[in-house]
């Protein structure tokens, strides 16, 4: 008997936006540490900084739309309120993981610089706005601290289960290995 798993796609998905997510943290917080010049490393550090970002958000709108075309397999068995702890674990994580490239665009629009996706310049919708642009900073902060916080939460759920219930909750998003 196979074990209920997701589809390759949303596996794939999955890893990928992790892998981005992993790779965000730090280069964020070590691209502030760049001095600020008008034309140098921080430029192109806060540039590719946003290109993976927005495409951060293209692929978790792509895993919500698969997500929703696709039925996920039955959860591992536990207890009720561990189950509704992981929807919304799982819900805050699909709402962060939006919210924060939107807010940093938002905020890059707001700066009265240009937006680049991969060197490729966004059209500008808005004039500079100081306060805007600071609150969206703010929020892109906190929202950060936030994100870290529901992938940890994520991460203790997946070894408590592992360690409980053996390979059943890893092998779900494992890539499917030929048969």
């Amino acid at each position: 008997m196979t074990e209920p798993r997701y589809t390759r796609t949303a596996v794939l998905l999955h890893w990928l936006v992790a892998a981005m997510i992993f790779v965000q943290f730090p280069w964020g917080w070590w691209m502030q540490t760049i001095a600020k010049i008008p034309v140098g490393p921080r430029v192109n550090a806060y540039n590719l900084h946003k290109s993976i970002g927005l495409t951060i958000l293209a692929l978790v709108v792509a895993r919500l739309v698969w997500r929703l075309m696709h039925q996920p397999p039955p959860p591992p068995p536990m207890p009720a309120w561990q189950r509704r702890a992981a929807r919304i674990n799982h819900s805050m994580l699909y709402f962060v993981i939006i919210a924060m490239p939107m807010v940093g665009y938002l905020g890059s629009a707001f700066s009265g610089y240009p937006v680049k996706y991969f060197g490729w310049t966004l059209p500008s919708w808005s004039a500079r706005h100081d306060t805007l642009k600071e609150l969206m900073s703010q929020v892109h902060l906190g929202l950060s601290f936030l994100l870290g916080g529901l992938v940890l939460l994520h991460l203790a759920g997946v070894i408590k289960h592992s360690i409980e219930g053996g390979r059943t909750l890893l092998m779900r998003m494992a890539w499917p290995r030929a048969r």
